[in-house]
């Protein structure tokens, strides 16, 4: 092409493990999209301060240092697009394409180059690595001849990787003549010096533009100090540091909490920071609402006047949360996403629920659906297969609340619980407005049927975790709402089976059904009511109730969970290391060993929950008289 060159297949390394992608060389600079969506980086001509070319396994690798010190590494250019890429930089930027050598000898005696932002070890003529001194969060004295670098640990570089790089010693002997000293500065202690003024480390670290102490973190949860820079954020708190480039921010969202004095400020990154094995992807703020302050910029007034003119003011006055929005977008550049046209039935911005048994809201928003505070889990409306309503499974409360599962294109599925039933409508019509695939509400008659169980006027509050509690310890069970789910297979949760206790003289079942209510006003007025029996040939002692579903033993076996093949395998091993373990607590046991399990370990039982699903899914669809809402409606495990 003429106006540049466009790559397929290009990996870009250094920034969280290795990530397949699509580049572009244009005469503007350079820009290259994550493969399957994602952050996208993209540099301009002016900004960029070197260009490497280097032979590495198997392909080719082109290095990109811009003059904030960042530094990309493209990997899988093939031999012929040498002469291209260099022909094109030089002519469109003016630049070089510096070719370097690697090495690989496996010696370890070399020379130090130390070029702008970056450290470059030499074996001879070629390199044998390089790290960007922006990494460096310390440096010390081993001894007079040995200097440690340590890496920021739970920063976005090798977010993603299993393994990372925490640390490297120097060893510089005192003979050494590239870095002189004298009897006070052995080498080392220059070379240490040297470093510690180009990287970023304190002191001899660049200021910070403004600081915000205190702030609390829902996740990863605690309090930091959060010193915004002019290319990184940063958060310090008593047991951890955390620094992210503005590259890996993705977007901003300032969302107020419902009827509540605080708001999020939710920082989206790609890659995510990690702390230990667990990888962060939002940063959920959470501020004062009311709370005034008044920022002063350390800034010099020629770079506020040039490169973020428009962009920030010297000084700002206001709530907490919008002047640390507006100066942390001026800085990196991210867009910010408000509450949109949604309002709950409280004029709120979002709707109470509960995700993994974590209670949180759900903020509807214009392109996605946010849940808060954790987990922090955002869904975009494109990635969104189907939407289902469902029946709440939490006893009693069924006629207060229902749930909601979001079914995504990649099959993962997620069950926001505990819905109160007056957010039905504004729900039901914003998720409608925005096109969205309404699994069991694919007709009027349906969307009527469940608009009906839902405009009872009881406001009559039921908390549904003491319900649960209430349905665990056997005090009470409910019917299947059949006007609620359109077609419900009795073989799924245990909420499913139809009983008849009650307690406190209260009605389980149809509340609409009249003759259901004249009956239990008959009852005494008992702290408790026994439930009653029914009789073999299927009669309840004269009382009229909904008759339960006989499940068709020819139907399809359910598909199983990668945690339910977990189990398969481990629980006669669960029973050996335990001697005399209750059956009830070998499934705790399993449950936290498949929490414990990484990404990897789970994968080869995943791959066997995606097959069973399959399986499944083909069944169905050749069984004579299928049940449809069954066949999307699978729920797997909540213990993963």
């Amino acid at each position: 092409m003429t106006d540049g060159h466009l790559f397929n297949n290009i990996s870009l390394g250094g920034r969280g493990g290795t990530n397949p992608g699509q580049l572009k060389i244009h005469s503007g600079g350079i820009l290259w999209k994550k493969q399957g969506g994602g952050k996208a980086v993209e540099v301009d001509k002016a900004d960029i301060a070197g260009l490497t070319w280097m032979k590495v396994p198997r392909t080719n690798q082109l290095g990109i240092r811009i003059r904030d010190g960042l530094f990309y590494k493209f990997t899988g250019f093939r031999d012929q697009d040498h002469a291209n890429l260099s022909n094109f930089f030089q002519s469109n930027c003016g630049i070089t394409l510096e070719e370097k050598q690697l090495s690989i000898s496996g010696r370890n005696w070399g020379d130090i180059d130390l070029n702008g932002n970056m450290l470059t070890y030499l074996v001879g003529s070629k390199q044998a690595f390089e790290v960007s001194l922006a990494d460096v969060s310390q440096t010390q004295m081993q001894g007079k001849n040995d200097v440690i670098l340590e890496f920021h640990v739970d920063d976005t570089t090798g977010a993603n990787e299993k393994d990372s790089l925490m640390e490297i010693s120097f060893h510089i002997p005192s003979h050494n003549t590239q870095f002189v000293g004298d009897e006070n500065r052995p080498p080392a202690q220059v070379f240490r010096d040297k470093i510690t003024s180009m990287a970023d480390v304190n002191p001899g670290g660049e200021e910070a533009v403004v600081t915000f102490d205190g702030v609390a973190i829902l996740t990863p949860r605690g309090r930091y100090s959060v010193e915004l820079h002019l290319s990184f954020l940063r958060l310090q708190g008593q047991a951890n540091d955390f620094k992210i480039q503005y590259s890996s921010v993705v977007r901003l969202f300032l969302l107020p909490k419902s009827n509540q004095p605080h708001t999020f400020v939710i920082v989206t990154l790609d890659p995510p920071i990690r702390k230990g094995q667990t990888l962060y992807p939002h940063i959920v703020l959470q501020f004062d609402t009311d709370s005034v302050v008044q920022s002063n910029l350390t800034m010099n007034e020629d770079l506020l006047s040039t490169k973020y003119k428009d962009k920030l003011e010297l000084s700002y006055k206001g709530l907490i949360h919008e002047v640390f929005t507006s100066i942390l977008r001026g800085l990196s550049g991210a867009k910010v996403t408000k509450p949109g046209k949604f309002r709950s039935s409280q004029d709120g911005y979002a709707v109470k629920s509960s995700l993994k048994a974590e209670d949180g809201l759900l903020y509807p928003l214009e392109k996605s659906l946010f849940f808060l505070p954790k987990p922090p889990t955002l869904i975009l409306h494109e990635e969104i297969d189907f939407v289902e309503f469902q029946r709440h499974q939490a006893g009693g409360a069924n006629m207060h609340y229902f749930d909601l599962l979001i079914r995504l294109k990649t099959e993962q599925e997620h069950l926001f619980r505990n819905i109160q039933r007056n957010e039905y409508h504004n729900l039901f019509d914003f998720i409608s407005g925005k096109g969205l695939k309404i699994m069991n509400l694919g007709d009027m008659q349906a969307t009527n049927g469940v608009a009906a169980v839902l405009q009872n006027d009881d406001d009559d509050a039921v908390d549904p975790h003491l319900e649960r509690i209430k349905n665990e310890a056997g005090d009470e069970s409910d019917e299947e709402d059949s006007d609620f789910v359109a077609d419900k297979d009795d073989s799924g949760s245990p909420t499913d089976d139809s009983g008849e206790g009650e307690s406190d003289g209260s009605v389980s079942g149809d509340e609409t059904e009249k003759p259901v209510k004249k009956e239990s006003a008959k009852e005494p007025s008992s702290s408790k009511v026994a439930p009653k029996k029914r009789s073999k040939d299927g009669s309840d002692d004269g009382k009229k109730k909904k008759q339960k579903r006989k499940k068709d033993p020819n139907a399809p076996k359910k598909a199983m969970s990668g945690f339910m093949f977990f189990s398969q395998m481990e629980r006669e091993n669960v029973k050996k290391s335990h001697p005399g373990i209750a059956f009830g607590e070998v499934g705790k046991v399993l449950g936290e060993k498949w929490k414990k399990l990484t990404v990897e370990e789970k994968e080869p039982y995943e791959a066997k929950a995606r097959a069973d699903k399959m399986r499944y899914k083909e069944e169905v669809d050749g069984y004579k008289n299928p049940q449809p809402m069954n066949v999307d409606s699978v729920n797997e495990s909540d213990s993963e």
